[in-house]
């Protein structure tokens, strides 16, 4: 998996414990080794993660290596974000983004 700097890796195993038993909001990224737009987000969510530290978590998923939690949620398209609030998800969106479009879409869940 592309690991962004700053941001945790979930597993099907610890994804309800990390995620949606989470006390803040999160947003979890979906991803894959082989994904090109992945490797360009991956600096965004470093970004992010550390600005946001404090209102917001973020994590990535290899769908790859957690099948599961991929499909529980109906992730089709990598990389794919969405954002968990109180163990449901709020928002969705798919596609590599720059960082200042990312906080903006970001902004009505924070």
């Amino acid at each position: 998996m592309i690991k962004a700097a700053g941001v945790d890796a979930v597993t099907d195993a610890d994804f309800d414990d990390e995620v949606l038993n989470s006390g803040q909001p999160v947003l979890v990224e979906f991803t894959a080794d082989w994904c090109p737009p992945c490797r360009q987000l991956a600096p965004v969510l470093s970004a992010v993660a550390e600005e946001e530290a404090a209102r917001l978590k973020v994590v990535q998923i290899d769908v790859d290596t957690n099948p599961r939690t991929a499909a529980r949620y109906a992730v089709l398209a990598l990389p794919t974000l969405l954002v968990f609030r109180e163990g449901e998800p709020v928002k969705s969106m798919v596609g590599a983004r720059p960082k200042r479009t990312l906080l903006r879409e970001l902004a009505d869940v924070l």
